[in-house]
């Protein structure tokens, strides 16, 4: 296939992503009168239509939507091979993206502030959520994930820390309701658990074969937002027990055991594992962490 033809496919993704022309050539920064010519040359190339045209704009054809599919995934593996370039580098400068399960940045912000000193012209881009960042398309430099280890031949995969589990109440919850002496005295008390019934966490498997459905009167989305609640009396809760003993008004209840820790895992790809970048900032995370309290 020319050149010239790889300028229609991509016109023709801007167009079926954007749904209009105008939309298309400003996000190309071409005239829209190139736009149309892209579009009209690559469907008589490919003889059949690839949009339906009307007062709205376009819509994709169903021969449009798979070219839309297509051209989407080669964008995205362009923007992994220019990921892995610009990571190849021998200076640590531009863009560290870092990726972590939600309800740690308590303990990665001084790796990343520590980092920084040392590396003044680098940029840190930290993500905190649910979603699997693809370090194979380039969505991440680094990844750390909790659970199982990750088995993809292209990630490395290094034990980062445990992290152990263990039930608090506020001291002011304990001193309105009192101090629950085991299961049997759960149905009386209040407590903080998931959103997600299902929450596949073995401690909040353990909470629901014990405390009462009725009993779990506050349900929360974010770890962090979980020791906040614990912190103003909402209810007991499972907290991480190195970031509780920072808090004087925690009072451990039910101390942590073997079922209740989590396992963190470093993830990195293959391709950008060696550079200078990434093994800079893993450096400082692993010795962080040698500190840290499992």
């Amino acid at each position: 296939m020319m050149v010239d033809t790889w300028d229609e496919i991509r016109t023709a993704y801007q167009v079926a992503r954007l749904g209009t022309v105008s939309g298309a050539a400003e996000v190309l920064g071409v005239h829209h009168a190139t736009v149309i010519r892209h579009i009209d040359a690559l469907e008589k190339r490919l003889g059949t239509k690839l949009f339906q045209r009307h007062a709205r704009g376009y819509t994709a054809t169903e021969a449009g939507r798979d070219l839309l599919t297509t051209a989407q995934r080669t964008e995205e593996q362009f923007g992994q091979l220019v990921s892995r370039i610009k990571g190849q580098g021998e200076t640590v400068t531009g863009e560290l993206v870092i990726t972590s399960i939600s309800g740690i940045a308590r303990i990665l912000t001084p790796v990343f502030a520590e980092f920084q000193a040392a590396h003044p012209d680098v940029t840190i881009r930290f993500y905190s959520d649910m979603r699997l960042f693809r370090l194979d398309y380039g969505e991440a430099h680094v990844a750390i994930r909790a659970g199982a280890a990750p088995e993809d031949p292209d990630y490395v995969v290094q034990p980062l820390v445990r992290m152990s589990m263990a039930l608090y109440g506020a001291a002011s919850y304990i001193a309105a309701h009192g101090r629950p002496e085991g299961p049997q005295d759960f149905a009386r008390h209040r407590f903080v658990g998931p959103v997600d019934p299902e929450n596949r966490a073995p401690f909040y498997r353990w909470m629901r074969d014990n405390v009462p459905p009725e009993a779990i009167t506050y349900r929360i989305s974010e770890p962090e937002a979980n020791m906040e609640a614990v912190r103003a009396g909402l209810g007991l809760g499972f907290l991480d027990v190195r970031l509780a003993a920072t808090r004087p008004d925690l009072v451990q209840i039910l101390a942590p055991v073997p079922e209740w820790t989590s396992a963190l895992w470093i993830v990195t790809h293959v391709d950008l594992h060696r550079t200078l970048k990434v093994q800079s900032f893993l450096s400082v995370l692993k010795r962080a962490a040698a500190g840290w309290s499992c």
